[in-house]
């Protein structure tokens, strides 16, 4: 009989034994069989462990299985990456870290943040700070992301790597004045950039742990290390943490300067970045967004995988 919680380790582990077929783990059927799932000397087998160990496993009596076992655990029960990360943590062991950064968003994900089209501006970015998806209103009020090279539509670099004089410059009040490099084809001032800036390098750095073999995001850091006196130097202060909000004013040539609101909501599976920017209704700065709005129907598109 399982002791302990209905959330504990081994409680977790026999309802996820349970639930695999064993035709799904490729074992034989066998006749008399009085249930549906995975016997523990199956799972045993499959996960290279005794069957001894995988009942007191399940009856609370062994918690503290390494990591090594946890992860056989995990491949056998044919579990995903949030399953995998909740069955380390009830061993008391830290998460595996993932080998690339997820870039996938997926159908559903993109059908709901298309609904907020002309009511706010959108985008998504991967846990690199690279641009993957944005509406219609998230290219009218920046400015069409194709129109920047695909390199270059990342918001660590588009921030703190210096604009070369085809970029647009630097306008006499020390502002970087959009250009082919930047995310936004015009100036784009945070009420408190040097927040903004310190959070996005923590978060960089919370990237990394979690992702330390991806080469993309390792070039983004190496990159901006040596590119950037700023970045280099907020790096060397070791913070980890994440971006989460925001308030900006985008000087848009044509409709004028447009106050956002902007909330950064995380996708925990993927680590997706959901930028959303939303001005205060019933304001004029609403009314510019839905200008804004109009402006990017032509241009506005999606660049998700």
């Amino acid at each position: 009989m399982t002791t302990g919680l209905t959330t504990g380790l081994g409680t977790t582990l026999r309802l996820w034994r349970d639930r695999l077929p064993a035709s799904a783990a490729g074992l034989p059927a066998r006749r008399g069989r009085r249930t549906s799932g995975l016997r523990r000397e199956e799972l045993a087998e499959l996960a290279g462990l005794s069957v001894d160990y995988v009942v007191r496993l399940e009856q609370g009596r062994a918690t503290s299985p390494s990591p090594q076992v946890a992860g056989a655990l995990a491949r056998a029960l044919q579990l995903d990456d949030g399953e995998r990360d909740h069955l380390f943590r009830l061993a008391g062991l830290a998460p595996l870290s993932r080998e690339a950064v997820p870039r996938h968003i997926t159908p559903g994900v993109q059908r709901m943040l298309a609904r907020l089209d002309g009511t706010a501006a959108v985008a998504v970015f991967a846990a690199d700070w690279q641009l993957l998806w944005w509406n219609r209103t998230w290219a009218g009020l920046f400015g069409d992301p194709l129109e920047v090279p695909e390199r270059w539509r990342n918001f660590a670099r588009s921030g703190f790597l210096p604009a070369e004089a085809d970029d647009g410059g630097v306008d006499g009040g020390g502002t970087v004045v959009a250009g082919g490099r930047r995310l936004s084809r015009w100036p784009v001032v945070s009420v408190d950039e040097t927040a903004v800036r310190a959070a996005v390098v923590a978060d960089l750095r919370r990237a990394s742990g979690r992702y330390p073999r991806d080469r993309a995001l390792a070039a983004v850091v190496r990159e901006l290390s040596e590119g950037s006196e700023d970045f280099a130097a907020l790096w060397a202060t070791g913070a980890v943490g994440a971006h989460r909000a925001d308030h900006k004013v985008v000087h848009h040539p044509a409709v004028g300067p447009t106050t956002v609101d902007c909330d950064v909501l995380t996708d925990g599976d993927a680590d997706l970045k959901i930028v959303v920017m939303t001005a205060v209704p019933g304001s004029e700065d609403e009314s510019r967004l839905q200008l804004a709005a109009l402006a990017g129907q032509v241009g506005a598109s999606s660049a998700a995988p």
